[in-house]
């Protein structure tokens, strides 16, 4: 039997709960103390749609840290080891947030919407309140709030095509990872060319709670010849993509470093950061590696060994449909694992042997195709 998730006033729903429940949800997990939907037709079934069709998003949990005033900019380059002294307005960054040891706090979407307003779109911690105490213990000439924003995300390889259709085809002007605002209704709202998938698509980010009920019905009836469907962030599909999930993959206790996010950490820039002092002198002593095993498996154990020895635990791990192999992330200790390739892992069915590479998943490489 699968336990209930007892929701109440601490447990925030949103403006499209009311259309998410009616749309056929079947699961919901609590992401920033706000209701997330994991699944509507099933797993495999909401992958396959994702990967062929287009889907809308519930995804308010991504709550937006908005940081405003002269001392902006500071406060996010104190929070990050990414320089971000030339960023352009318009423009988002993906950031990781370190603690003064180097361990990784959230890795938001950092927006630079002027040069005294950014927003930190977030993972599921409370930054919110570190921003907070911050500001307040470094006297920053900031406010730090959190707006009533609802992102609404448009995914999958028909997205693009939904959404000029109902925001016309300047929408389509919008290149990776920039943000424009847009009209809906007359009120305008930020659009970005993101999301937490590699199939393609948009992030609304809904400013009138009045609008969001109207906008994610006419996503349905403009999207009803391309299969439009409701969704939500797919483990297959994420683990495919290599994208990483905070309090999964990484958190407190890793570093960038170790879970192959060095390009976003400038350890030579000459910037304020509160972890880049840390990160200078602490060299990895683990990696966050892909590890692919031929079958479908239910693993039993997440760690894992070679020849016995304690190597490493997994941290997300999926079968893949669409390449008939069981994919999985893996942190490793570096000194135990020297240049070994192979591991074992503890199955229902007993060891299977496993062959660890690099993130993401270069299909092609490993000699993979997808299934016709």
């Amino acid at each position: 039997m699968v336990p209930e998730l007892s929701v109440s006033r601490r447990t925030r729903s949103t403006p499209f709960t009311s259309r998410v429940d009616a749309a056929g949800v079947q699961a919901y997990t609590v992401y920033n103390h706000t209701l997330l939907a994991t699944k509507f037709r099933g797993f495999v079934e909401d992958y396959w749609h994702l990967c062929e069709h287009v889907q809308v998003w519930d995804v308010s949990c991504e709550k937006q840290v908005a940081i405003s005033g002269p001392d902006a900019y500071r406060l996010i380059q104190l929070m990050t080891p990414r320089d971000l002294s030339k960023a352009r307005i318009g423009r988002c960054f993906y950031v990781p947030l370190c603690n003064p040891q180097g361990g990784i706090v959230n890795d938001p979407i950092a927006i630079k919407l002027s040069d005294n307003d950014w927003w930190l779109s977030i993972a599921d911690t409370d930054v919110m309140l570190w921003a907070q105490g911050l500001a307040t213990g470094l006297k920053l000439d900031v406010t730090v709030t959190e707006p009533d924003i609802w992102p609404l995300a448009v995914q999958g390889p028909k997205a693009e095509e939904l959404m000029a259709r109902v925001f016309g085809e300047s929408v389509r002007d919008i290149k990776f990872f920039n943000i424009k605002p847009m009209y809906y209704q007359g009120v305008a709202m930020q659009v970005a060319r993101s999301g937490w998938s590699k199939q393609g698509g948009f992030e609304i980010y809904v400013n009138d709670a009045s609008l969001a009920g109207p906008l994610w019905d006419q996503l349905f009836t403009k999207g009803q010849d391309l299969n439009v469907g409701p969704g939500c962030p797919n483990l297959i599909e994420r683990v495919e993509s290599g994208l990483l999930s905070l309090g999964n993959d990484m958190g407190y206790d890793t570093t960038p470093l170790e879970c192959g996010l060095g390009q976003y950490v400038d350890l030579e820039a000459d910037i304020e950061s509160l972890s880049l002092p840390a990160l200078r002198q602490l060299p990895p002593k683990r990696e966050l590696k892909g590890l692919v095993m031929n079958q479908a498996c239910k693993i039993s154990d997440s760690q894992v060994y070679i020849d016995g020895v304690f190597v490493g635990e997994i941290t997300s791990h999926a079968f893949s449909p669409k390449y008939g192999v069981h994919l999985a992330f893996v942190l490793c200790s570096l000194s135990v694992l020297g240049a070994n390739l192979k591991l074992d892992i503890q199955t229902d069915t007993g060891l299977q042997e496993g062959l660890l590479t690099s993130l993401p998943f270069n299909f092609n490489a490993l000699g993979l195709a997808p299934n016709p």
